[in-house]
């Protein structure tokens, strides 16, 4: 599927996903356009799915990370159908992840501090929809973080 010069485009993207196609081209040692039509052929087969920013949360103030791992009522046909866009309206949650198994849902909630995740967890998290059971845990440490592939 990818050759090796989708390979080295894609490494250059990861390490730097702000330069200027000219620079990107000069360093794989193609044209800016046949670098723009690989690119674009990337995108189209959903291989390279965009650029984004990356903002540092705790830089904003928000100093408390919770993972929430829900089960939902497995008896209710549209559990999930309902909770998840629940979840979603919650600006504090920013990943949703669902499961096999006893646990159905992950949600990683983030908070100001510890007051501000019990008012979020009072006011809108026990109020989604279908939950049966809620664990919360508490992240101490981020070990590691890699978005990179080894391509």
């Amino acid at each position: 599927m990818l050759d090796d010069a989708d390979r080295r485009m894609l490494r250059n993207l990861q390490t730097d996903p702000t330069q200027s196609l000219p620079d990107l081209a000069d360093r794989l040692g193609v044209t800016v356009s046949r670098l723009s039509r690989r690119l674009d052929k990337l995108r189209d087969s959903g291989v390279l799915r965009g650029t984004y920013a990356v903002i540092d949360w705790q830089a904003l103030g928000y100093t408390v990370e919770v993972s929430l791992r829900v089960t939902l009522d497995k008896t209710n046909p549209r559990a999930f159908d309902e909770f998840i866009p629940a979840a979603r309206e919650i600006p504090e949650v920013l990943e949703i992840q669902t499961f096999l198994g006893q646990v159905d849902v992950r949600l990683s909630v983030i908070a100001r501090d510890m007051r501000d995740y019990q008012r979020l967890y009072r006011d809108h998290i026990l109020f989604l929809p279908h939950m049966t059971d809620i664990e919360a845990l508490t992240h101490v440490a981020r070990i590691k973080t890699n978005q990179g592939l080894p391509i």
